[in-house]
């Protein structure tokens, strides 16, 4: 499938940063080659307003986001509250929809990997029975490593396919933190896993051309293979 799935080591690790960084990047310098962004499940408010108000996306509300409940839990949680089932069926029939229709397509997961999406599946489980390739978002702070290992060995042990890890400064921190608290060296040796860039801490999030500096930082022919993508933007 011509996707990209961004899971997380758990919420706010960084998914929507790397979505947007990703999609403004794409958007700014591919702008006859279509992109097409989904949140796979959403519960409360936050990533489907948010891409909306960024970004002009040629695609249904239900295509951004065929799932939505109100209250911000975990959804089989937030789902038996609105007396709802999770149709996962719904969320499969848009993005094959949506993967039909767009050149590429920004799949962003929630919460973590190890994240309940039904009682029965987590996020790991989706992406490896929809056979999805992605990318693990790693928060620069302190216990990252040990957040990278896990993500990546339930991603193993469930067989969902990652492309490497991207590592998000979550706060402002110097290069001397981001090196003692997210080594890469080490990250790569005991995941076996390439880290494919680091994505700078952003004061303001929604500033579409700092979005776009960003995602240049990274390893893009990893991230969208297939696509041929030449950065023109000074790294």
């Amino acid at each position: 499938m011509n996707s990209l799935l961004i899971a997380g080591t758990d919420t706010d690790a960084g998914k929507t940063v790397l979505t947007s960084a990703l999609a403004a990047y794409w958007q700014m310098y591919f702008p006859d080659r279509s992109l097409g962004i989904m949140k796979l499940l959403q519960t409360g408010t936050g990533d489907r307003e948010l891409y909306t108000r960024l970004f002009s996306l040629d695609q249904s509300p239900e295509e951004l986001n065929p799932l939505h409940f109100s209250a911000p839990l975990a959804p089989p949680i937030s789902a038996e509250r609105e007396g709802r089932k999770i149709e996962l069926e719904k969320v499969w029939t848009a993005l094959q929809s949506l993967s039909e229709r767009k050149d590429f397509v920004l799949v962003e997961a929630l919460g973590g990997l190890g994240s309940p999406v039904t009682r029965e599946l987590t996020v790991a489980d989706i992406a490896r029975d929809w056979r999805l390739r992605g990318v693990l978002v790693v928060p620069v702070r302190l216990g990252a490593i040990g957040q990278a290992v896990a993500n990546v060995a339930l991603a193993r042990h469930t067989g969902f396919k990652l492309r490497g890890i991207v590592l998000n400064c979550v706060q402002a921190c110097s290069e001397q933190e981001i090196a003692d608290w997210t080594p890469i060296d080490l990250i790569q040796s005991l995941t076996q896993m390439p880290v494919l860039g680091t994505l700078p801490y952003l004061d303001d999030p929604n500033d579409l051309i700092k979005l776009a500096a960003s995602a240049s930082r990274l390893d893009l022919e990893r991230l969208l293979p297939g696509v041929n993508l030449v950065s023109k933007i000074s790294k």
